[in-house]
């Protein structure tokens, strides 16, 4: 019999709720990693989110659980690993998926804004690698995933966006040359256009938006890569479960474009 890819495993997954049936980057990557054997803690802001994924996760037989927190506050985070670890013993994957937008060039993004993408985008994602990995060298090492986007290298419109995307790829290459001799990975997916509730409802611009995502601009966006087509949730789920793997062993400090070659 095969051997599951993370059998025995434990994960944090954040940002693994979703909209009723639809399909996010975290839930992807949770039901993926429940699947190939991993325990995993679906962690969300919003609860009736993540119970969602854990339904769903249930219904296959895996194993989860459901923690309710904000990333961008330091002691809900410490409080995510610590019930990780109690609840199943170690800790050896973390998968960031939190990240939100402000819309508008530098000259009209408010300071306000500023602060509240960089708090939950890459502070957010700093507090979850700050107490995954003591737990982690603790478990022998382990996978951080963190997800940025493709907007980090073209983000037009979206300055204070890209600006987080690329600080989230820097520290992923600091925390995998820090951290790399207590058998800790680090790594980072960023996603194209891939089409899941969270893009569906932020839709275009705000001064373009005719509602939620309009057929005309979901056809943009598949016309904007080399391959025509527009990616899901599994695309990037799938990205992180091999970079979760021991398949990965060999592969750290790295980004992936995760997007139909638009980056080309």
């Amino acid at each position: 019999m095969t051997r599951q890819r993370l059998e025995g495993k434990v994960a944090i997954v954040t940002g693994a709720g979703s909209l009723e049936d639809g399909l996010g980057n975290g839930k992807a990557a949770a039901l993926l990693f429940a699947r190939e054997g991993a325990r995993v803690l679906l962690v969300d802001n919003r609860r009736a989110a993540a119970e969602v994924t854990l339904s769903a996760i249930q219904d296959e037989g895996g194993q989860a659980a459901v923690f309710e927190a904000d990333i961008s506050d330091e002691e809900q985070v410490r409080a995510m690993v610590a019930d990780a670890v109690t609840r199943w013993g170690r800790l050896d994957i973390l998968d960031n998926n939190v990240g939100i937008e402000a819309w508008g060039h530098i000259t009209d993004v408010t300071n306000e804004q500023w602060d509240n993408v960089f708090r939950i985008n890459v502070t957010g994602t700093m507090y979850s690698c700050r107490h995954a990995i003591p737990a982690m060298k603790h478990s022998g090492g382990g996978s951080i995933i963190n997800v940025s986007s493709v907007a980090s290298r073209k983000g037009g419109g979206l300055a204070t966006y890209a600006s987080t995307k690329g600080a989230v790829e820097a520290l992923t290459r600091s925390l995998a040359l820090d951290y790399g001799r207590d058998g800790i990975r680090v790594n980072c997916i960023q996603p194209g256009a891939v089409y899941t509730p969270h893009a569906w409802a932020q839709g275009v611009r705000p001064d373009q938006a005719d509602g939620p995502m309009s057929e005309w601009m979901r056809d943009a966006r598949k016309s904007a890569a080399p391959l025509g087509i527009e990616g899901t949730g599994w695309d990037i789920g799938y990205a992180a479960l091999f970079l979760a793997s021991d398949e990965a062993r060999f592969i750290t400090g790295v980004t992936i474009p995760v997007d139909g070659g638009m980056l080309i």
